[in-house]
């Protein structure tokens, strides 16, 4: 009898010394193990120029000519916008004029006279002929179709705007309480800004320098040489007279 209890306490004592080691085992490997902890407000940049970056892209320049049915060619303010059109792009064409000419409308006939007058202003304001490509659109039941030009040029742009991930109103989330800005902010001052710039460069890089005017720096130098006074002399003549501006 006492073989069998004997043997049944050495295989308890065996599952045992096993259990310690598989627990000493999982102990290890869950030591070694990083955890990473959850960001629940890093989700959303910080400042509003990482949440609406201006982004430097091509964009279009266009230019619509209205043509009616009973005149062709161009009127007095079109010329000038068709010239205004053909400089703006010697300075920020980044390819090709392309025109699309309206296709069986009631004014074809004035489009075809239209766009005659306009490819002789753009000509001779600069843009080569190899530079315009004209395609041609259907009306699609339009009565007087316009003419449209276009040429691709470097644009800043932002945006979009109106977008809300995130609830503006009381909330049981830690970031509520962190006083961060919301999504939203600031996306209309970069939307602005993108828009009002003339040159997309200067938001990146700064322009080339001109030269120093040194003729007016040479003149004061020399004087210092001789000993005379560098100050700029000004007439008492018309010291406290009143002002012609107005009358």
């Amino acid at each position: 009898m006492d073989q069998p209890l004997l043997t049944k306490a050495r295989r308890m004592k065996l599952l045992w010394v096993r259990a310690v080691m598989v627990a000493s085992l999982a102990a290890g490997v869950a030591g070694c193990q990083t955890m990473t902890p959850t960001d629940t407000t890093g989700g959303i940049p910080e400042t509003y120029k990482e949440r609406h970056p201006i982004r430097i892209v091509e964009g279009k320049k266009p230019l619509v000519l209205f043509v009616g049915t009973g005149r062709g060619g161009l009127s007095a303010m079109q010329r000038a916008e068709v010239l205004s059109f053909a400089r703006n792009w010697q300075r920020d064409a980044s390819g090709g004029v392309t025109i699309d000419r309206p296709m069986g409308g009631a004014n074809e006939r004035a489009v075809t006279d239209t766009l005659k007058e306009t490819l002789s202003i753009l000509v001779a304001a600069g843009v080569p002929n190899s530079g315009i490509g004209i395609r041609p659109y259907r009306a699609n039941g339009e009565n007087t179709p316009p003419v449209r030009l276009s040429f691709p040029q470097m644009v800043a742009k932002a945006g979009p705007c109106g977008l809300w991930p995130d609830d503006l109103g009381p909330s049981y989330d830690p970031k509520h309480f962190e006083n961060r800005e919301y999504y939203n902010f600031g996306c209309g001052t970069q939307r602005n800004l993108a828009a009002m710039v003339d040159n997309p460069a200067d938001l990146v890089q700064p322009r080339g320098e001109t030269p120093a005017y040194t003729a007016k720096r040479t003149f004061q130098v020399d004087k210092w040489r001789k000993g005379d006074s560098p100050a700029t002399v000004y007439s008492d003549t018309n010291k406290g007279a009143i002002s012609d501006l107005g009358k």
